[in-house]
């Protein structure tokens, strides 16, 4: 049933979305949060059998994005992802992928493109893309972290529900985005509403028991356990500066040093070009020494971020060493 016209109608506030997977590639799920400015929550959550962090992390978008056409907003939303690769892709990189016709600047095609192509048509103005740090306690993002780890380990958590009484549109509108066979959305029929914590002061918490309650229960405390271990994670204030680039552009070496200086940071460039091109994997004391940091610099970056061209994510672990996959991504 449709609002009545004496009742204002809510607006979408916020939007958190989170992606994660087992493997990379292996099992994955997505999870989005969707706020509203009456305190009510939506939530959204999905699964795929095989996939990438990379897609899921696109998939939480694409479905927040559908949900929000549903709803024609006039006021600005904010997005907020811990995805470096999401955020820069869609702010900046896919300008230059749709110039080349969807290449990369070395003419290859572009990775998840049939996913960057649905998101960039659902992008609008009224989207603000935000980066939100990852597991650094922003209730948003931990919630959206424990939907899609709950989702990618086959335990899919109960998703809070707008009331359909008081949605914009009749019945609350569903979970789309691109669906696999194995991508499930759950729905108002199927799930019930449970307490999520909020960062928003707006927040009204509709279940039976508050938020710092729910925080304290044996779920959360599981959830954040999966999460810290299945899912992409990036710090703004980890990108340690690269010893690579601190050469001393003053002057006060001679020009041969400087210029060798130059030489030898191409060189390394091109060389992690190849690794990018043939998808060879390397372990953490390698990549730091083609970034020329400590070990410890690299491993404390978390499960996926940027280094100059390309995104880095942890791709396993073999025996002791940690294995990195490099993807060239302007």
């Amino acid at each position: 049933m449709a609002v009545p016209s004496s009742e204002p109608t809510a607006q979408i506030t916020n939007i958190y979305t989170d992606g994660a997977c087992s493997g990379n590639p292996g099992p994955g799920g997505w999870g989005t949060r969707i706020e509203f400015s009456d305190g009510q929550v939506q939530e959204l959550g999905g699964a795929e059998g095989a996939t990438t962090n990379n897609r899921m992390e696109l998939q939480a978008a694409i479905a927040a994005l559908e949900y929000v056409q549903d709803w024609e907003p006039t006021d600005t939303i904010t997005l907020h992802s811990d995805s470096q690769y999401v955020l820069k892709g869609i702010t900046q990189w896919i300008k230059g992928w749709k110039r080349k016709g969807w290449k990369t600047a070395q003419g290859k095609p572009v990775l998840n493109k049939d996913l960057w192509q649905v998101l960039d048509g659902l992008n609008s103005p009224t989207i603000r893309w935000q980066h939100v740090k990852g597991h650094a306690g922003n209730p948003g993002n931990e919630r959206c972290d424990a939907i899609a780890t709950g989702f990618a380990a086959a335990r899919p958590p109960r998703l809070a529900q707008r009331q359909a009484s008081s949605a914009k549109r009749g019945d609350t509108p569903k979970a789309t985005g691109i669906e696999g066979p194995e991508i499930k959305a759950n729905t108002a029929e199927s799930e019930q509403n449970v307490p999520k914590e909020q960062g928003s002061s707006k927040f009204v918490d509709n279940s039976s028991f508050s938020a710092a309650e729910y925080t304290k229960s044996p779920e959360y405390t599981l959830a954040l356990s999966d999460a810290a271990s299945s899912v992409d994670i990036l710090t703004e204030n980890s990108m340690d500066q690269d010893r690579s680039q601190s050469y001393d552009s003053s002057g006060s070496l001679p020009r041969e040093a400087r210029v060798a200086q130059v030489r030898n940071m191409v060189e390394t460039l091109n060389m992690a070009d190849e690794i990018a091109d043939k998808g060879f994997l390397i372990s953490s004391s390698e990549l730091a020494d083609l970034m020329d940091v400590n070990a410890s610099a690299v491993t404390s970056r978390g499960e996926q971020w940027v280094w100059r061209n390309w995104v880095v994510s942890r791709v396993r672990r073999e025996g002791n060493q940690i294995l990195w996959q490099l993807e060239r991504v302007d």
